[in-house]
């Protein structure tokens, strides 16, 4: 009898765009409410909408599952 083969996981690429893995191996997503409205608020939290949040723990299974392979698209130190 031959091998069995095995399948590829075919991954969700909105979840890719979204997220960033990082080197320790977690995962990075950004901030929304940054489009719409951004002449009204403070320069401060402007800024700070910009920067990366580690995802809750009761979402991780799920982005895990969409995006298998998250390691390999981007990780958090090379992408600017």
């Amino acid at each position: 009898m031959g091998k069995l083969k095995k399948y590829k996981l075919k991954t969700h690429k909105a979840t890719v765009k979204r997220f960033k893995m990082t080197a320790t191996g977690k995962i990075l997503r950004t901030k929304g409410g940054k489009t719409h409205f951004r002449r009204r608020r403070a320069q401060r939290s402007l800024n700070q909408l910009s920067k990366m949040q580690p995802v809750a723990e009761s979402e991780l299974k799920k982005i895990r599952r969409l995006a298998p392979y998250l390691k390999y698209y981007k990780t958090a130190a090379r992408s600017k």
